[in-house]
């Protein structure tokens, strides 16, 4: 069954430490959401490239309608290609005061806390960023998220 395992991490340079491990690896404090997330039961952070690192969150989804996962990547260039099981074009959407592109995927065969697949693409504080949600999320709520993304 598609899990965002299989959509975020397809190219581990290596596990981390958590954020510290994320911070020494990338040379500075990385960066990462001030909205609030709903509630997380647990974290992993990876090394994706040599020069970024991914955030995962695996979020609570015991409740009917909630997402499953959140996932952030920060790095000195963009990250690395990933296949991407959606078929539509990306958009351009504004994320704070700039522009970042969105895309989607059904997978259908996920668990509904699973689907749809989103990926949001952008530039700011010197980062390129993305951020991968996986569940039921309001489009809205995953811009202001994107939008909260600043030094830690």
């Amino acid at each position: 069954m598609p899990d965002i395992g299989h959509i975020v991490n397809t190219t581990h340079v290596g596990e981390l430490d958590g954020i510290a491990g994320a911070d020494a690896h990338l040379g500075r404090p990385m960066p990462y959401p001030k909205a609030p997330l709903p509630l997380v039961r647990w974290s992993r952070v990876h090394a994706i490239s040599p020069d970024g690192a991914e955030i995962e969150w695996n979020l609570d989804d015991t409740r009917e309608g909630a997402p499953g996962r959140l996932a952030l990547y920060a790095g000195f260039a963009p990250p690395p290609h990933r296949d991407w099981p959606g078929d539509d074009p990306p958009r351009e959407v504004a994320v704070g005061d700039g522009r970042g592109t969105w895309r989607e995927a059904e997978l259908l065969e996920a668990e509904p806390s699973l689907r749809p697949a989103v990926e949001l693409s952008w530039h700011a504080h010197g980062w390129e960023l993305r951020l991968t949600g996986q569940g039921p999320w309001e489009p809205t709520q995953l811009l202001a998220i994107a939008a909260s993304v600043g030094p830690s």
